[in-house]
């Protein structure tokens, strides 16, 4: 099979990941207690691209996580109290010293600067990433070898980036390699705005993306494809409300949009990428580097062993055992964003929604996303309704281990031929962790487009090629006929709900949407079902935690340790960015 190289030599690996590790006086040196030699490290071609392949496993997959982002969002609902979104998200809790890991610490800032888990963070693959650029620059390998490895090494740099700014805002920009003996003070940065951040990494984007191949034999690397879709991302958090002062009704400036929706179709252009026909397939180990996706995780033993997706998230009790931990527990807010099968919304009048009858004449992507009460999984019926027995009934009250908390588990990203226990036990999940997939591109490309100049001929074809993919819905035009930028703002936010349900993207659009006040303050529902005078009745009723959501959970506070060690980032107030002491506003 095709894959990214499977890494040899461990025990030069053991003393390269060694080297890495051997950071702790300072969070912004990182200087490594080198156990080889940099002429070692660097000395091949093969060695210095063992090195930047481990640079790739640290780009935060969730296949193994307990905890995913959409239970942080509105998309699923956590019944563990221990869980940091129970804790934090749920309470309004987050504090400079208080803050979530989050899944696979994505937004950790670098090793130490939080109380919960000490792991690497982005500040640390940063500096992998600058080291690599450094000692390959200078070094005397084939220019193809170096301008492809220096592209991809961009890439990552770029894509660490991401996350710090989506988090934070504005970050510290360190391109180079720093040295707290040689340096001394000089290794402290202030941080760089959240304009500056966003210039760095689409400039980063934009230069990788000229060096990097169209497609690769070795799934996993970077693609021309990757950057400019990740550069698209970036463009599009950045054109949103959470940056320009506005609500999700009420959105920025037109001139990032179209920045956004320019670099979105340079990816359509390419002519790369398409949909696959079945939706329910996309995740299927079969379906692996299909031309949907853009840049995932290999889960199939060359980047990462295989995953546990079936043992975290599925239905708890199948065929009496009890078989998964139940993590995925989807809300009624967001079983109630899937349209009917004839495009309409369940709110909008000719849907032919019966609140009574809910689960019938659904879109196809319900049935392939969602376990609901009478859902088929693995040969079994799962039930969630009152007053049968069933060992899966719905749990409002958190009283009944990893029993659904909503009524309902999830079936999308989960391959059902592999039991939940057996998973557990091998994680033997080998579906790729998708970061980026076509249709995001398509959704991102529609909206960006669509708040640029609203919705003309190219709007409306992306968005239905997502809507119509498989016979899933009918255009937006057989549904509603002509529709205003408005009402085509309300499709394209509910199509990336449903489209992206569990793939870890809810959570950021709910914050540069700025909808969160709305969306994550309040009760959360589940669907209560009981017979009442014979006749099962629906009552959508809320579970035992009330959410309480802050504003300035808009971003995440920069971890106080990281502040008190940086004397220029302290130092730093006022600003397009409002900083206080270095902090984002609110802490």
């Amino acid at each position: 099979m095709n894959h990214i190289k499977k890494f040899y030599g461990l025990a030069l690996i053991a003393l390269l990941l060694s080297a890495l590790a051997g950071c702790k006086k300072d969070l912004l040196s990182v200087t490594p207690k080198n156990q080889l030699s940099d002429a070692t490290v660097f000395g091949t071609e093969s060695n210095a691209d063992i090195f930047l392949n481990n640079v790739y496993t640290d780009l935060p997959h969730l296949n193994n996580e307990t905890e995913l982002l959409d239970q942080f969002s509105d998309n699923s609902y956590v019944g563990a109290e221990w869980f940091d979104a129970r804790q934090m998200i749920y309470t309004g809790a987050i504090a400079p010293n208080n803050m979530p890991v989050g899944p696979w610490g994505m937004w950790r800032w670098a090793r130490g600067t939080n109380s919960n888990n000490d792991g690497a963070g982005n500040y640390e693959f940063i500096r992998a990433c600058n080291l690599f650029i450094q000692k390959v620059t200078a070094s005397n390998f084939s220019a193809d070898f170096k301008r492809q490895k220096l592209a991809e090494a961009r890439f990552l740099r770029a894509f660490f980036y991401q996350y710090l700014y989506i988090a934070y805002g504005g970050v510290p920009i360190i391109t180079d390699v720093l040295n707290n003996t040689t340096q001394g003070n000089e290794i402290y940065r202030p941080r760089n705005t959240s304009a500056e951040t966003v210039k760095f990494i689409t400039d980063e984007l934009t230069a990788a993306a000229a060096d990097l191949p169209l497609t690769t034999s070795e799934y996993g690397r970077a693609t021309k494809g990757a950057a400019l879709t990740l550069k698209a991302w970036v463009q599009l958090y950045d054109a949103s409300p959470l940056h320009n002062s506005g609500t999700a009704d009420a959105v920025g400036d037109a001139g990032k949009w179209a920045q956004a929706a320019a670099t979105y179709k340079q990816v359509i252009d390419l002519g790369v990428y398409s949909l696959l026909n079945d939706f329910g397939a996309v995740w299927l180990p079969a379906s692996n580097n299909s031309p949907e996706s853009i840049f995932a995780m290999q889960m199939t033993g060359a980047q990462n062993g295989g995953g546990r997706r079936e043992g975290l998230y599925g239905p708890v009790v199948v065929h009496g055992a009890v078989e998964t931990w139940g993590n995925f527990e989807p809300t009624q807010e967001l079983v109630d964003e899937f349209s009917m099968d004839n495009g309409k919304a369940i709110n909008e009048p000719g849907s032919g929604y019966n609140p009574q009858n809910p689960y019938v004449k659904r879109e196809k992507r319900f049935y392939q996303s969602i376990v609901y009460d009478g859902a088929p999984w693995q040969g079994d019926t799962i039930y969630t309704r009152a007053g049968i027995g069933s060992p899966n009934e719905i749990d409002l009250n958190s009283t009944r281990g990893d029993i659904s908390n909503t009524g309902y588990y999830a079936r999308k990203t989960l391959d059902e031929s592999i039991k939940g226990n057996d998973n557990l036990n091998c994680s033997c999940g080998l579906e790729n962790y998708m970061f980026f997939r076509y249709a995001e591109v398509l959704l991102g490309y529609a909206e960006a487009q669509n708040e640029a100049v609203g919705p003309d001929a190219s709007v409306l074809d992306a968005v239905n090629k997502v809507r119509t993919r498989g016979g899933n819905l009918p255009t937006v035009q057989a549904t509603y006929g002509n529709v205003s930028q408005q009402q085509m703002r309300q499709i394209i936010h509910r199509e990336r709900r449903v489209e992206f349900a569990f793939e870890d993207k809810r959570w950021w659009d709910v914050l540069r949407w700025k909808i969160a006040s709305k969306v994550l303050n309040g009760p959360t529902h589940g669907m209560l079902i009981t017979k009442k005078n014979g006749v099962w009745n629906y009552d959508p009723t809320a579970v035992v935690v009330t959410k309480q959501w802050n504003d300035k959970m808009y971003f995440m506070p920069v971890p106080q340790v990281a502040i008190d060690k940086n004397p220029k980032m302290k130092a730093q107030n006022g600003g397009p960015d409002n900083w206080v002491n270095g902090q984002n506003p609110g802490y």
